[in-house]
C-alpha cells in the first residue's frame, strides 16, 4: 500500500492533503464467492447500510447459497425486503452457478478483463458490481469505478471535472494504482460527511 500512496501523492498533492486531514484510507476486503455477489446486487443504487440489513435478513432466513436462492419464491424475497428486479438478478446469478455457466471459484485466477467478460453476461451484474468485486475480493489494484456516485461527486469537487469521459482520462495518470486512488476518494467523501462504512 505504501508504494501506491507514495506514487499517488507524487502524482497529485490532493492525495497528500486527504491523508494529512483524515489519515490513511481503509482498504476494503470481502470474501470471494456467491454471497458477496448477492450483497453487491443488493447494494446497487441503495445505501450500504440498507443493503447490509436486507442481506442479513436473507442469511437469517436461509443459508445464502445458489441452491437456496434459486428456489426461494418471489414472495419470500419480497418479505425479506428484496425488490422484484433484484430478486430476478439474484436468481439469474444462482442459476448461472448451478448450471455451471459461471465458476466463481475460478475468477481469482483470471485477469480483470476475463472476470469482466464472464460476469457482464449475467443480467443484473454491470460494471459497478464487477469493479467492486474485483477491488474488494480479488484485490485488483488498478480500477476507477465511475459508476460509483461517491467517486464521481468527489472528482467533481476535488478536480472540477464534470464529464465521466474526462474523469477516465484524468484517472489514467493514477495507473497502476487507480483502486488506491478510489479508496482515497471514498475516504475523503465519507470523512467530510462524518460517515463510517463497514465494508
Amino acid at each position: 500500500m505504501q508504494e501506491a500512496i507514495d506514487f499517488l501523492t507524487n502524482q497529485n498533492p490532493i492525495f497528500q492533503e486527504i491523508i494529512e486531514k483524515y489519515g490513511l484510507p481503509p482498504i476494503p476486503k470481502r470474501p470471494q464467492g456467491f454471497e458477496t455477489l448477492v450483497l453487491l446486487i443488493l447494494e446497487q443504487q441503495v445505501s450500504v447500510d440498507s443493503a447490509k440489513a436486507t442481506f442479513l435478513k436473507i442469511k437469517a432466513y436461509k443459508t445464502c447459497n445458489p441452491e437456496n436462492m434459486a428456489v426461494l419464491s418471489d414472495e419470500e424475497f419480497r418479505s425479506l425486503g428484496v425488490s422484484r428486479q433484484k430478486t430476478k438478478y439474484i436468481k439469474i446469478l444462482a442459476e448461472a452457478v448451478l448450471n455451471k455457466e459461471l465458476d466463481i471459484e475460478s475468477l481469482h485466477s483470471k485477469s480483470a478483463k476475463q472476470v469482466r467478460e464472464e460476469l457482464i453476461k449475467l443480467k443484473g451484474i454491470g460494471n459497478w458490481t464487477i469493479d467492486i468485486y474485483l477491488m474488494f475480493c480479488l484485490e485488483e489494484p488498478d480500477l476507477i469505478p465511475l459508476g460509483d456516485i461517491a467517486v464521481v461527486n468527489t472528482m467533481k469537487e476535488l478536480f472540477n471535472i464534470h464529464d465521466k469521459q474526462e474523469m477516465e482520462i484524468h484517472a489514467k495518470q493514477w495507473s497502476p494504482y487507480r483502486s488506491y486512488a478510489t479508496y482515497l476518494l471514498w475516504h475523503h467523501y465519507l470523512k467530510k460527511r462524518n460517515r463510517t462504512i463497514t465494508y
